[in-house]
């Protein structure tokens, strides 16, 4: 069997090819950069973070703010590793505040702001490498958040409920239980 090409058809052959030529040429880049979604809400979280460091202690609120301004600029940076920086000066922050007698509720509020935030970043940052910023991942971003922040609200209302319990008695084993909350609660987001 044999195929006839037209003198027309080869023209619109070589078009065809100059096309995918211009196009892959033409094409823009992916931007890897994370959904505006997910560090807008991630810096929300920081805010929330940060005002209720402050309303414990005002030291602590200062590091917390220190580390909003390290997560906005890991997310703008790309940085993984800025984000778990300002992440550990977040929690420098809470046992700053911790320390300075804040209030429990304030700190745990603050912690769980601090987890979602940095939780939300990262997970921008990996998201806007594997899919890019312009593919639709409100979704995905929504669903991550609400996760992070319903496992973050059971862990503080077993964590105050705890410290409630033993704060009368023993404020170590208080105070250990607490930390073993932290632990639970970043081992469940991650």
């Amino acid at each position: 069997m044999s195929v006839d090409i037209s003198p027309d058809d080869a023209d619109n052959a070589d078009d065809d090819d100059a096309d995918d030529a211009t196009d892959r040429v033409d094409r823009p880049e992916r931007d890897a950069r994370p959904p505006t979604l997910a560090v807008v809400v991630g810096l929300v979280a920081a805010a929330v973070a940060t005002l209720a460091a402050f309303l414990a202690a005002p030291t602590g609120g200062t590091l917390l703010a220190a580390a909003t301004v390290g997560i906005a600029a890991g997310s703008l940076r790309r940085s993984h590793r800025l984000l778990s920086w300002a992440a550990g000066v977040g929690v420098v922050g809470l046992a700053v505040a911790g320390y300075r007698g804040g209030g429990v509720e304030a700190l745990l509020v603050a912690g769980v702001g601090l987890a979602v935030a940095w939780d939300l970043a990262d997970h921008g940052l990996s998201v806007g490498a594997q899919v890019g910023r312009d593919a639709r991942t409100r979704r995905n971003v929504a669903v991550h958040a609400g996760t992070t922040l319903l496992v973050g609200a059971l862990s503080v209302g077993v964590a105050s409920g705890v410290y409630l319990a033993a704060a009368g008695s023993q404020p170590v084993a208080a105070l250990a239980l607490l930390l073993f909350g932290a632990v639970v609660l970043a081992s469940a987001i991650r």
